[in-house]
């Protein structure tokens, strides 16, 4: 009954499913117990992510490529490991990688400050990738700023808790025109609430939203996947829950979308761990240290949009 229910609410708003559940990424990122924000290239071959160890202080911006048709082990980017640095998001191009940080506006500077959106730049897509630069007014305020995610055409979502905020935390939008960004705008009501919002990835036609709510009324718990359709005047319709078959309980967050294998990542602190009446410590260590283990861990789920 359940399912039947989900499949009508799939097809009214305007996507379906082709999978029963989320399944881990990619085989190189199990290892890793505290991990989130994928970014993966147009071509493929290029993946991005933030990992961090269990209470999250530590973060980094790590990243594999593809070889021979199989992924490298992973790498630090040049630029991070001092600060807290997350959230990646590679443009279209694969010419610019965007990420949020606490790090200073300076060198000289080892203090923290609040979170900014950044980004490094390469000439080509085997150049290495220049110093961090801040992306600056108007987007970046003495508040914080989180989650970049660029259309192809230059304009910028992303997460603030600044006072233009309708809550706590809202996803705003940034127009690209005439080589510069204008004055951030709150996405309304459609989207934000008196809540939390955060996370929000666009499509790179700006065709539809995907964003986390934190404890919205008919949630599923925590965390949830929403998603948002443009309509044609051009403005987001409301935000519907992407429903049970994407959402857990616990928190689901993060969300990155590949048009080219119709193919949903996200991240996701679900857990099915139960207790077994363990007979041996080798029984015990398997299930708490199963992919669906109750830490941050980054799914992947077919899903056409």
């Amino acid at each position: 009954m359940i399912k039947k229910i989900f499949l009508l609410f799939v097809t009214v708003f305007g996507f379906s499913q082709e999978t029963t559940k989320p399944v881990a990424a990619f085989d190189f990122l199990k290892k890793y117990i505290n991990v989130r924000d994928l970014a993966l290239s147009s071509n493929q071959d290029e993946i991005y992510f933030t990992v961090q160890n269990t209470n999250e202080e530590v973060s980094v911006i790590a990243y594999s490529k593809k070889e021979n048709k199989k992924w490298i082990e992973p790498k630090l980017m040049n630029f991070t490991g001092k600060f807290r640095d997350i959230e990646p998001f590679l443009s279209a191009d694969g010419l610019k990688l965007y990420f949020s940080s606490n790090r200073s506006l300076h060198d000289s500077i080892t203090k923290p400050k609040d979170y900014d959106i950044w980004y490094v730049e390469r000439t080509t897509l085997k150049s290495e990738w220049s110093k961090p630069k801040n992306l600056g007014a108007p987007v970046n305020t003495t508040n914080n700023e989180f989650y970049p995610s660029l259309a192809k055409n230059g304009n910028i979502y992303f997460t603030s808790d600044g006072q233009k905020s309708l809550g706590k935390d809202d996803i705003f939008f940034s127009k690209w025109e005439n080589n510069k960004y204008s004055e951030p705008t709150t996405l309304g009501l459609n989207i934000n609430s008196a809540g939390y919002e955060f996370n929000a990835f666009v499509s790179p036609d700006e065709r539809f939203l995907i964003f986390t709510g934190y404890n919205r009324v008919g949630g599923l718990g925590s965390g949830d996947l929403f998603i948002s359709y443009k309509n044609q005047n051009g403005e987001w319709d409301l935000s519907r829950n992407m429903g049970l078959e994407v959402n857990s309980n616990l928190m689901d967050y993060c969300p990155f979308y590949d048009a080219k294998t119709e193919t949903l990542y996200f991240t996701s602190k679900r857990n099915s761990t139960t207790n077994l009446g363990f007979k041996t410590m080798e029984d015990f260590e398997k299930e708490i240290n199963k992919y669906e283990n109750g830490l941050s861990r980054i799914y992947k789920y077919q899903i056409k949009l």
